[in-house]
C-alpha cells in the first residue's frame, strides 16, 4: 500500500508539473515568417532561438515564466519565440529592434521589456514621483532644463542606451533639495544614495559618460559584468574571495574594497569600479595564472592588463595608496594585448580546452585527439616507407646505368669466363717445349 501511495503521489506531482509547464508555454506564442509582416501593430518580446542551441534550451523555462508574468500583469508587451539560425532575444517596437544583453533571469528580462516598451524619456512631474523612481531603480539618469543642444544629445544617448538603464526628465523644482546645480540645463545620474553631474569639459562625450556611469560603484562581479565593464574604460578593483570561507582574511579584504568604494567615490568614481568575486576560476582564465585566494587584483578590461598586490593590504588607507601608485605608474602592469600575449592566450586556451574535455569525458577526449594522431602517424609511416623504397629503386637504377655505359669489358669478362661450345670442359695443359719444336719440324 505504501509503495502504491508513493507511486500515486509521484504520478500526481509529475502530472501537475507537466500541466504547469504546458500552462506557462501557453503564454508564449510560436511565430513563423508571417510575423515579420504583422508585428508593427504590437510590441513584441521575441526569443530568436535555434533548436540545437544549449543556451536556448536553458532559457526556455525562464522564457515561459516571462510570458506568464507579462500576461498576468496586463502588460502590452506580447511574448513569443521564433526558430532562427542564431540565438538572440529582441524587443520589437515598430520599426525598431532592441537586443537584450543582460543576465538570463526572469526579473531582468521583464525589467528590460518594461523599460524598452515604454517612453524613451519619461517625465517626472512631481517630487513624489521622483522619490518613487529613486526607491525603485538603483541607477537612473535625469535631464533637468528646457530645450537645448544638451537635450538633443541626451535623447540620442537614450535611444542608444535604453537597453541598459532608465532615462527621465524633470524640472528644477522636482529635484530633491540636497541636489545643487551650478548651471542649467544639466544631466545627472542618481546611484549609491548620491548623485553625479555631467561635466562636458571633464567627462567628454555624453553617451560615453552615461555608458561609464550606468553601473553602481560596488558590484558582485561575474564574467558577464566584466565583459560589459570593458566598454567603460575604467579600472576594476576586485577582491577575489571564497564566500563560503568565513575566515577573517576573506571578510576583511571584501570589507576594505567596500569601504574604499563608499568613502572615496568622489576621488575614484571616474577611473575605478569596485567589487568582489566569489572564487578565482574566472580570474585565472583572464590572467592565465593561478591566483591564491583571498587577494586583490586590479583589471584593465579594455587592454587586458592587470595589477597584482605588491604589499599587504591591512586597511582602506593601504588600498588607496595602492590605487594611487597604479594611477601614477609606480606599479608595473602585467599582461596586455601584445603579440606575445596573444600567442600565449592561444596556447593557454587550447590547453584549457583539452584539459576540460578530458576531465568531463575521458573517452570523448581519447576519440577526438587519439584518432587524428593515429591517422597522422599512419601517414608519416607511409611517407617514410615510400622514401625508403624510392631510394632503393634509385640505387638499382644507378647500378644498371653504370653497366650499360661500359658493355665491352663486361662482355670480355664473360667471354673469358664462359667456355666455347666446341672446347673441352677440361682446362688446357701447356705442352713441353721440345714437343712443340718437333711438331714444327
Amino acid at each position: 500500500m505504501a509503495a502504491r501511495s508513493r507511486g500515486a503521489a509521484l504520478g500526481l506531482c509529475a502530472t501537475v508539473f507537466l500541466l504547469d509547464v504546458a500552462f506557462c508555454k501557453g503564454f508564449v506564442e510560436d511565430l513563423d515568417e508571417s510575423f515579420k509582416d504583422n508585428r508593427k501593430d504590437d510590441i513584441w518580446l521575441v526569443d530568436f532561438y535555434a533548436p540545437w542551441c544549449g543556451h536556448c534550451k536553458k532559457l526556455e523555462p525562464i522564457w515561459n515564466e516571462v510570458g506568464l508574468e507579462m500576461k498576468s500583469i496586463g502588460s502590452p508587451v506580447k511574448v513569443g519565440k521564433m526558430d532562427a539560425t542564431s540565438y538572440s532575444s529582441k524587443l520589437l517596437k515598430g520599426d525598431l529592434a532592441y537586443n537584450y544583453r543582460g543576465p538570463r533571469t526572469k526579473d531582468d528580462i521583464i525589467e528590460f521589456a518594461h523599460r524598452v516598451s515604454g517612453a524613451l524619456i519619461r517625465p517626472l512631474p512631481s517630487q513624489q514621483m521622483f522619490e518613487h523612481v529613486q526607491k525603485r531603480h538603483r541607477v537612473f539618469f535625469v535631464y533637468i532644463g528646457g530645450e537645448s543642444p544638451l537635450k538633443e544629445k541626451y535623447i540620442d544617448a537614450a535611444s542608444e542606451l535604453i537597453v541598459y538603464t532608465y532615462f527621465f526628465s524633470a524640472s528644477e523644482e522636482v529635484v530633491p533639495e540636497y541636489v545643487t546645480l551650478k548651471e542649467m540645463p544639466a544631466v545627472l545620474v542618481f546611484k549609491d544614495e548620491t548623485y553625479f553631474v555631467y561635466d562636458e569639459y571633464e567627462d567628454g562625450d555624453l553617451s560615453s559618460w552615461i555608458n561609464r556611469e550606468r553601473f553602481q560603484n560596488y558590484l558582485t562581479m561575474d564574467g558577464f559584468l566584466l565583459y560589459e565593464l570593458g566598454d567603460t574604460g575604467k579600472l576594476v578593483a576586485i577582491a577575489v574571495v571564497d564566500e563560503k570561507n568565513t575566515s577573517i582574511e576573506h571578510t576583511r579584504l571584501k570589507s576594505v574594497i567596500q569601504e574604499v568604494a563608499r568613502d572615496y567615490r568622489d576621488q575614484f568614481h571616474r577611473d575605478f569600479q569596485f567589487g568582489h568575486m566569489d572564487g578565482n576560476e574566472y580570474i585565472n582564465t583572464l590572467l592565465m595564472d593561478e591566483l591564491k585566494v583571498p587577494t586583490v587584483v586590479v583589471l584593465n578590461t579594455s587592454n587586458q592588463q592587470y595589477f597584482l598586490l605588491d604589499r599587504q593590504i591591512k586597511n582602506a588607507e593601504d588600498m588607496v595608496q595602492f590605487i594611487n601608485n597604479i594611477l601614477d605608474g609606480t606599479v608595473n602592469a602585467q599582461g596586455g594585448d601584445s603579440i606575445v600575449q596573444r600567442l600565449k592566450r592561444i596556447v593557454f586556451d587550447a590547453k584549457s580546452t583539452i584539459v576540460s574535455i578530458f576531465k568531463s569525458s575521458p573517452l570523448m577526449g581519447c576519440f577526438l585527439f587519439g584518432l587524428p594522431l593515429g591517422v597522422i602517424s599512419i601517414m608519416c609511416y607511409g611517407i617514410y616507407t615510400a622514401d625508403t623504397d624510392g631510394g632503393y629503386i634509385e640505387e638499382r637504377y644507378e647500378v644498371s646505368k653504370s653497366e650499360t655505359e661500359s658493355p665491352e669489358p663486361v662482355e670480355e669478362s664473360k667471354e673469358q669466363q664462359e667456355p666455347r661450345s666446341g672446347d673441352p670442359l677440361v682446362p688446357a695443359v701447356q705442352e713441353p717445349k721440345d714437343v712443340l719444336e718437333k711438331k714444327k719440324d
